[in-house]
């Protein structure tokens, strides 16, 4: 069976799509002869005859492009809920597998248990169910929205996440302001076109002392997809 053949069969297999992460996981490349199977992987989802992208780092075989778009609700790019919904839950899922990786207890908010990340409910792919109690009840409150919390093996937060899509940077800068105590890492995950606009978000004197100590970070969507992706690949060679 010919490298793409191999691809095709494991995308097929998994319902007509999948992400980069999961092709590097599932197809067996050891009989591949290159140094460099997962560069191959990612080359080869690039041949459009065979394969279309969907987001960055998710990829469908082209001869299901709109059994899949449907099967995803996101075959109407006119409706701009369905699109920003699925936005949303692909990359907390994305981010939710990256913490899982790393051996982080991954959490996400119970109004975000079952929405869909492709064809799983991210409440199946978090492995923490319940926020733990890690501060004053007014703190944890707050922290229950975030979009999604890597807490360490000490059950204490190591990483905050927020995916903005479209709304304003401010509610979850804000969020951020009432956690900035804790030993943690904030990051905002939006389009890389909105950056500027994070940019001087950041320069309100709300969130002075959060910029000045460089608390949080900008992340754009092709990152995240990058990191996931990566991520199974140094988890696969078993470095993770």
């Amino acid at each position: 069976m010919k490298q793409y053949e191999q691809v095709i069969k494991v995308m097929d297999e998994n319902g007509g799509f999948a992400t980069l992460g999961f092709l590097n996981q599932n197809v067996d490349v050891s009989s591949w002869e290159t140094i460099t199977p997962y560069a191959s992987i990612r080359r080869i989802v690039q041949d459009e005859r065979y394969f279309f992208k969907i987001k960055p780092g998710l990829w469908g075989l082209r001869n299901k492009e709109r059994n899949i778009l449907e099967k995803l609700n996101i075959s109407d790019i006119s409706n701009k809920y369905e699109i920003e919904s699925f936005n949303h839950s692909y990359y907390q899922g994305l981010i939710v597998e990256i913490g899982n990786l790393k051996g982080f207890n991954t959490y996400v908010p119970a109004q975000d248990k079952n929405k869909s990340f492709l064809e799983t409910k991210l409440g199946m792919i978090a492995n923490t169910s319940e926020i733990f109690d890690f501060s004053y009840p007014n703190v944890v409150s707050n922290a229950k929205t975030v979009d999604v919390i890597w807490f360490n093996q000490r059950k204490m937060p190591s990483y905050f996440f927020e995916i903005e899509h479209t709304s304003n940077f401010e509610h979850s800068l804000i969020k951020f302001v009432s956690l900035q105590d804790f030993y943690a890492k904030f990051y905002i995950i939006a389009s890389k076109i909105r950056e500027q606009e994070y940019n001087e978000n950041m320069k309100k004197d709300a969130f002075f002392q959060l910029s000045k100590e460089k608390r949080v970070e900008f992340k754009d969507y092709e990152a995240i997809s990058a990191l996931h992706t990566k991520s199974y690949e140094i988890y696969k060679i078993g470095d993770l």
